[in-house]
């Protein structure tokens, strides 16, 4: 899924008792965006289908046989309108990094949705494609402003025990966007006006609207505040975040804890981005280009061709009622990523993946082999595709949809975490952007396309294959580790044996001040779950 979450920052309350609940209300809250950004992804796979639109931007034919509207649309212009969305992300998520930093993020999350607006705005008072399409760019600039602020802000304010599952609640919060996008579409798509377009697009600023005044009432994220030489305002900040007096000892040894990892930070100096390629002991080349290719695996996992143009799909595949179908793999998405959510603690992140990756891969293959053995007319055949379609979204939806995001969140060290992060959520959308791009042309029929249909299928099965061998040799088991302990795993282990290093590390409570050359046991009074 694209634009997921990226984790990022310390965390904050890990001291603090389990039972505090008004940190995790708060930061639950901002996942909110999620449906913001799902929505606006999902909901041009059913727009681009309504008639009024097809007569409004598509292109005037006499071949009503094919065309039974006479409009069309382009395989240049469905791509150019799909795809753009993307494109404006991927310099939306370049741009979220100096917006958290000079804005703050709360702020920078407030301005996102300003710009958002203005997007909608455009496309839906738009009548030509031009000034659709430029719509289309600036909601695609606030969705990826969005994309990095509100997971950066979520992670920092979080309690660190709990970060990981309120971080995939925002993956969460995608799929019910995606999901009311699809319930929004089938209730317009029969009027024969504007308005079956207009209604489906300016909804959208509801969710900006209500993600907007919620933010103005949250607190700042501490680590900002303190960046900022703003003590007192953190430790205001903070004491909500734990629903602690701001002069309790247990918030002022957070705010400590801060101050030395911001003192860490600055110690190291600023780095730049070819620090995330240098080779060395701590392997950051091969963690930088981990981020960097798990998004793109995400990507290539073919979901967003369900999600793009699951309505046309569907549709050219003989399915009478493609929208209700769409709402379906839609219900699946948001159902399944809650198991996805658990199971991340659970099984652990790089056994999830491989098994996501095999599943996948499994189903499609088998669709693309039924589909070009059975006619549009096998009832039988057509059901049997959609149920495939469906396991495979909730394979996805359980593992490659919010794990792929926790890793990117985990694997990076401090003093590159920021730019290795944009490096890998700007990979998502550059991604998104040419899949978005070249799918019509690889399953449209007509003159310069391949006229794939459901062979397409055929390239998504290898592609999860490619995700299934990237999971087994790159990416290690961090489950249940701290962000320092994830320096020692890459230091000590490979991918392929870091599930053992990994229990050694949580069996014997290792730590980075530790390790000497020989590992030591360390004992504190901390549960090992309440780290930082």
């Amino acid at each position: 899924m694209p634009g997921g979450p990226a984790m990022s920052g310390e965390g904050i309350g890990a001291s603090a008792p389990k039972s505090k609940v008004a940190g995790i209300a708060m930061t639950a809250f901002a996942a909110f965006g999620g449906i913001l950004f799902g929505y606006d992804t999902g909901t041009i796979s059913g727009i681009i289908q309504m008639d009024d639109w097809l007569r409004t931007f598509g292109v005037k034919t006499d071949d009503l046989s094919t065309y039974p509207l006479g409009y069309y649309l382009p395989s240049s212009r469905e791509s150019l309108v799909v795809s753009i969305l993307s494109a404006g992300t991927f310099f939306g998520a370049l741009l979220g990094a100096p917006a958290a930093d000079i804005l703050g993020r709360r702020l920078g999350i407030m301005a996102s949705c300003l710009v958002f607006c203005l997007g909608v705005a455009l496309q839906t008072g738009a009548h030509d494609l031009a000034t659709f399409v430029v719509g289309r760019v600036f909601a695609g600039l606030g969705v990826g402003l969005v994309s990095t602020l509100i997971p950066m802000y979520q992670s920092e304010c979080s309690p660190k025990w709990i970060r990981g599952a309120v971080v995939s609640g925002y993956q969460w919060a995608i799929t019910i966007g995606l999901l009311l996008a699809a319930v929004i579409n089938n209730a317009t798509k029969d009027r024969q006006n504007h308005s079956a377009w207009q209604i489906s697009i300016s909804i959208q600023f509801i969710w900006a609207f209500i993600l907007c005044s919620g933010m103005f009432y949250l607190p700042e994220s501490p680590r900002w505040l303190i960046k900022k030489g703003k003590d007192k305002a953190a430790a205001k900040a903070l004491s909500r975040l734990t629903s602690l007096d701001p002069m309790d000892p247990e918030v002022e040894t957070e705010l400590n804890d801060i101050r030395a990892a911001l003192k860490e930070e600055q110690e190291l100096g600023e780095s730049s981005y070819l620090d995330c390629f240098r080779p060395g002991h701590n392997k950051i080349i091969l963690r930088t280009l981990s981020g960097i290719f798990i998004q793109a695996w995400q990507q290539l996992t073919g979901i967003n061709f369900i999600f793009y143009y699951g309505t046309t799909f569907f549709t050219n595949a003989g399915i009478k009622d493609p929208f209700l179908i769409t709402i379906a793999t839609n219900i699946v998405n948001v159902f399944m990523t809650i198991p996805g959510m658990w199971g991340i603690e659970r099984f652990g992140r790089r056994s999830l993946l491989l098994w996501g990756a095999a599943v996948m891969c499994i189903c499609e293959y088998l669709v693309a082999i039924i589909g070009v053995t059975i006619s549009v007319n096998d009832t039988p055949g057509q059901k049997g595709l959609i149920a495939l379609v469906c396991i495979y979204i909730a394979a996805f939806a359980s593992t490659w949809g919010p794990i792929a995001w926790v890793i990117t969140g985990e694997i990076f060290p401090l003093n590159i975490r920021a730019k290795a992060m944009s490096l890998s959520v700007a990979s998502n959308w550059l991604w998104n952007f040419g899949i978005g791009y070249a799918t019509p042309y690889l399953v449209n029929t007509g003159p310069g396309n391949a006229g794939l249909g459901v062979k397409v299928f055929f390239i998504w099965g290898s592609t999860c294959l490619g995700c299934l061998i990237f999971t087994y040799f790159c990416i290690p088991e961090t489950k249940g580790l701290s962000l320092e302990q994830v320096d020692l795993l890459y230091q000590n282990s490979t991918p392929i044996t870091s599930a053992k290093y990994r229990r050694e590390l949580v069996a014997q409570d290792l730590h980075v001040s530790d390790v000497k050359g020989v590992p030591e046991t360390r004992h504190d009074d901390k549960e090992s779950t309440e780290k930082v």
